[in-house]
């Protein structure tokens, strides 16, 4: 008999590894008790309960039929896991039975959940038996065989363990078929030479069955435990579930919902999908990766570097599995142990995201509709008029002759490269959108893009070796291959022909997922086990190519099937590659579709939303979410794509969105317009100043980006990153933070002139004024009339700012103001990353400056730990420092005595300082 169980050290049956010399092999293999029984009591008491239930249940009528063996009764509810996933499927009890489960029907689930599978997996169930382990430079290496066939075919017999302990905060375990090769995700991952010597983990490994139990050495804590269900690895369905250690799961995208996930049987696809943001469906990106917060405030990661199409189940034993359908099973652990670290670890294996211009935290506007380039035109001067602060102009598929990429509607929109020029004389830049889909009906010779995708074999291919062909904007279209490297050399030649007529600076790739207006193409798609698997998960039109294409449909390094996910990859990567070598400067992209390492070519919107109150509500996990992505640079549209918005709702909006690290307006067509120009005078004042008040905080946002850049840190922060150990922070999703030191709490109800929001424990400063709020940790009510959003810095904190203009350009020759927000002990620390703000690898070049400025002893102090010719034409203006709790008699600039005002907020300021930003200095007050 098998089982599925909780290991500890002791237990003959699991070979202990941990960082201290080679890890001992077993001396024999146990018979292991069900994981969820702790003692005989439990067992009878479960036991009784469950006859209890199902007895009253049959004299009830809720159910007929034998009573289940006492195996079955056993297992708890909640760690019940599913044998029987299918969606499309009535599961009799015949039906589960011949998979060799348990069945026991309970009551049915709300609508739209799992609830308590009915079909589930007894103790016994056969799994892998590890049956060799041997000792490797990094780790271990083992042979794991199966004896019974699973249920699923072409199930593999001898699978392959690789174990390596790659640093002391990262695991990675590898799980592949020993005979033959398979599938692998071609993404670029650290190769380490070392074993880590000092593992703050330990890894337990069970041989029979075979399971992995890895522990926190600090807490005991056990962090997975995949002995509590069977491994099953076929051709075209692999699965492994775990224990957690919480409930407190976040990550798993792209979904639309709570940052939080519920574990009440919900399960979390992963199949990138052209649809409007909606609960419950697969949305446009796939991210296999979710961070647990632990009893204490620790954290941990766990990423499985799979792009086939997956599902992840979760259940509220804790525990989760994860089926996918293709490729093998890589899994990153990463052990933090807090949670910035867990996202830092996690990007080293990912990769760092590029840091962006800086135009590109301007803010950007768009619209689907325009209709021509002179109605873009005025709606950039509207903005002008009003000193409206934009850095961006965009274009939607408007711009296009018939919706095809790389043409320009020379009636409607003529003017275009007029217009870019304008907005480049202006210190403004231009972005227009491009899909990839290629139209396919232009007469030959008339349209280069099709003809030479065509000749050089570019394209997606059916299983007969033709172009595969869909339906998208332009009408029948092909679909350009990125995963082919000479794609991206005629993906670079189609935007330098472009680029000689309307010079753009950032590129907008959009329908990426591939999105097809047909489901799978003009012929559907073939017969066969890539289109329809033994197993769809469970994905929105159940089917694969449900609005994309077929699986099977042919590329350069695989088959559709196994690369669907990675298609926005693969065209951000060429599409920012082209970019480098048009403009010779950073590339600015935002793609629709997303996978692990997108931060490194380009940001994130996260797509179709609608002008209601809830989405804006949605923006905030979504923002958070991919913030945990390794994906900084992420924003919604904001005031609503679809549907009609509301003065009120824009106006809130326009707050909220400010602070999304990209921030963009962008509407549907046939909508009325909602750019701040559009609004009463009032709604357009709040809006112009919240804008201001973003472009003042661009040095502290800049340098949010470097360090992300540099060090993985995020931008859009969850509270809970900053107070871990604090448990009424892990559920916020209606504030979030800039770093660490930023507050913002928006309003996202309609009606209303208040707004409550969490302040984390210490004294908090109000941004505008220099206020201080002490609290304890608590749920405050905060004032918010509608031109009003309430910003908060945390104690502690410096944080650049500088005098605003109405473009990034304007605001970078402006005075900076330091803001001190000095902590209960008098002291404070923060720093400014400055460079020119578009040029390729200042940092790894030395061609930036880099400043830390610290408080103590009533004595703030300015140190350049790097400068560039850059930084020598930009002065510190102002020093604004809160919480200075008695009247200063003098203020010594350098030793030198300098004016300087006290009011009875607690703040100092000391103006008219014209300090060149590469000069130190001290500044005491007494």
């Amino acid at each position: 008999m098998k089982s599925y169980q909780k290991l500890t050290a002791t237990q003959p049956a699991a070979c202990r590894v941990e960082e201290e010399g080679a890890a001992p092999l077993p001396t024999g293999r146990g018979k292991l008790a069900p994981w969820w029984v702790g003692t005989g009591l439990l067992v009878v008491a479960v036991l009784l309960s469950t006859v209890t239930v199902w007895v009253l249940r049959q004299v009830s009528g809720g159910w007929l039929g034998a009573m289940p063996p006492p195996k079955c009764l056993l297992v708890p509810e909640s760690h019940r896991f599913d044998c029987y996933p299918e969606r499309q499927v009535v599961v009799t009890q015949e039906l589960c039975e011949s998979r060799g489960c348990c069945f026991i029907q309970t009551s049915p689930p709300a609508e739209g959940k799992r609830g308590v599978p009915w079909c589930f997996y007894p103790p016994d169930f056969p799994s892998y038996t590890l049956e060799t382990l041997n000792q490797t430079a990094l780790g271990m290496a083992g042979l794991l065989v199966r004896r019974e066939k699973a249920y699923y075919p072409r199930d593999i017999e001898k699978l392959r363990l690789d174990v390596e302990f790659e640093t002391d905060t990262r695991l990675h375990i590898k799980i592949t078929d020993a005979a033959n090769p398979r599938y692998e995700v071609p993404l670029e991952v650290p190769r380490v030479t070392k074993r880590a010597e000092n593992p703050i983990y330990s890894l337990n490994i069970s041989w029979d069955p075979f399971g992995v139990l890895l522990q926190r050495k600090a807490t005991g804590a056990v962090l997975l435990n995949t002995t509590v269900a069977p491994l099953i690895f076929a051709d075209q369905f692999l699965q492994i579930s775990t224990s957690l250690p919480s409930k407190f799961l976040y990550g798993l995208g792209e979904h639309r919902g709570s940052f939080l996930h519920s574990l009440d049987w919900n399960t979390l696809t992963l199949w990138a999908r052209d649809v409007s943001p909606t609960e419950s469906f697969n949305l446009y990106g796939a991210h296999p990766f979710y961070l647990l917060m632990e009893e204490g405030g620790d954290a941990h990661g766990v990423f499985l570097l799979n792009s086939n199409a997956m599902e992840v189940a979760l259940q509220p034993a804790p525990g989760l599995t994860w089926r996918t359908i293709g490729g093998v099973l890589d899994f990153y652990i990463f052990l933090g142990p807090d949670p910035n670290m867990v996202i830092q670890q996690y990007q080293q294996v990912i990769g760092l995201p590029a840091m962006p211009p800086l135009w590109g935290l301007g803010f950007h506007l768009c619209r689907w509709g325009y209709g021509s380039s002179n109605e873009t035109w005025q709606t950039v001067r509207a903005m002008r008029n009003y000193q409206i602060p934009q850095d961006a102009q965009w274009n939607d598929i408007d711009y296009m002759d018939g919706y095809r990429d790389f043409t320009l509607d020379s009636q409607k929109f003529a003017s275009l490269p007029s217009l870019v020029q304008d907005l480049h004389k202006h210190g403004q830049h231009y972005v227009m959108i491009l899909d990839p889909g290629i139209s396919s009906t232009s007469p030959h010779g008339s349209y280069w893009p099709f003809d030479e995708g065509l000749r050089r074999g570019l394209f997606l291919n059916t299983t007969q070796g033709q172009p595969l062909i869909g339906q998208v904007w332009p009408g029948f279209t092909a679909f350009a291959d990125f995963s082919n490297p000479d794609t991206h050399q005629w993906w670079l030649e189609n935007l330098q022909h472009f680029y000689a007529h309307v010079p753009f600076d950032g590129l907008w790739i959009d329908m990426n997922e591939p999105s097809n207006f047909m489901d799978g193409s003009e012929d559907g798609c073939p017969p066969g086990d890539l289109d329809s698997p033994p197993y769809t998960p469970a994905v929105l039109g159940d089917s694969l190519s449900a609005k994309t294409v077929c699986a099977s449909a042919k590329q350069k390094a695989s088959v559709h099937y196994n690369l669907h996910n990675l298609y926005g990859l693969m065209e951000a990567k060429a599409t920012a590659s082209a970019l480098i070598q048009i403009r010779g400067k950073r590339p600015f992209v935002i793609s629709r579709s997303t996978f692990p390492s997108q931060g490194r070519y380009s940001g994130h919107w996260l797509g179709d939303n609608r002008s209601q109150w809830k989405d804006m509500y949605y923006s905030i996990p979504g923002l958070l979410s991919f913030s945990l992505f390794g994906i900084p640079l992420v924003g919604a549209d904001i005031c609503g794509f679809s549907g009609s918005t509301s003065e009120e709702l824009c106006t809130r909006w326009m707050q909220l969105g400010a602070f999304y690290p990209f921030a963009r307006n962008h509407n549907t067509q046939n909508e009325k317009a909602q750019d701040p120009t559009a609004f009463s005078p009032a709604a357009r004042t709040a809006m112009k100043d919240v804008l201001l008040t973003r472009y003042s905080l661009l040095p502290f946002l800049y340098t949010l980006f470097h360090r992300a850049h540099l060090k993985g840190d995020t931008v859009a922060r969850p509270l809970f990153f900053e107070f871990p150990w604090d448990v009424a922070t892990w559920e916020l999703d209606r504030q979030f933070l800039w770093g660490r030191s930023l507050l913002v709490t928006p309003v996202l109800e309609p009606g209303v002139d208040s707004v409550t929001g969490y302040v984390p424990q210490g004294t908090w400063y109000d941004f505008y004024t220099g206020f201080s709020v002490n609290s304890s940790g608590e749920m405050l009510k905060m004032s918010a009339p509608l031109e009003h959003l309430n910003l908060h810095i945390r104690e502690g904190s410096v944080l650049p700012t500088q005098k605003p203009g109405t473009t990034t350009e304007a605001t970078r020759g402006n005075p900076l103001r330091l803001i001190v927000a000095l902590s209960s002990h008098a002291t404070a620390w923060g720093d400014l990353f400055w460079d020119d703000g578009e040029s390729l690898d200042t940092f790894e070049q030395g061609n930036y400056s880099y400043l830390v400025f610290n408080v103590t002893q009533n004595i703030f102090t300015s140190t350049v730990l790097h400068a560039s010719t850059e930084t020598t034409k930009v002065t510190i203006g102002t020093l604004s420092i809160f919480g200075i709790q008695k009247p200063p008699s003098k203020v010594l600039l350098n030793g030198q005595e300098k004016p300087f005002s006290y009011l009875d907020n607690q703040v100092l300021t000391v103006s008219d300082l014209g300090i060149s930003l590469i000069q130190g200095f001290s500044l005491q007050w007494l």
